[in-house]
């Protein structure tokens, strides 16, 4: 029975052009992807100024440390959001939280119009319900949304 199922399996991948022993890396990927974000979205959400999504434009951040220090964490910051996003496109297909991925990866991202679409994100009531909440659990005020 396990190895009729593992065969379907691997002919549906072929027929979608995926080769099968990529699931022995992207499946791990994928779960320690879903465990790392239920982790960490919460603490990072506590972290958020209160005022973060409220004003129209972000503030410009202080440059602070070598300008050779700051380009290199600034290539690893969008490298990782590559690679996440690479990640998250696949997941969409495979098994695994494609839309964390896609939504991590964005994050990481230096793009322009970034933080306009997370205002739009932000905005909508079930996210905005679902921040509220993680808030309140870490004993933190809500945030001023827009």
């Amino acid at each position: 029975m396990l190895d009729t199922l593992r065969a379907r399996a691997g002919d549906l991948l072929g027929t979608l052009g995926i080769d099968p022993g990529w699931l022995v890396w992207a499946t791990p990927v994928s779960l320690l992807t879903l465990l790392a974000t239920v982790l960490l979205l919460p603490l990072l959400v506590a972290r958020l100024p209160q005022d973060y999504f409220y004003r129209e434009h972000r503030p410009p951040r202080p440059h602070t440390g070598h300008w050779v220090l700051r380009l290199l964490l600034l290539v690893i910051k969008n490298t990782l959001g590559a690679v996440l996003l690479v990640a998250g496109l696949a997941m969409l297909v495979l098994p695994g939280p494609g839309l964390v991925a896609l939504l991590a990866a964005f994050a990481l991202l230096n793009l322009p119009g970034k933080y306009r679409l997370e205002r739009w994100v932000v905005s909508r009531p079930a996210v905005r319900a679902a921040i509220g909440r993680m808030r309140e659990q870490a004993g933190r005020p809500p945030l001023h949304l827009p």
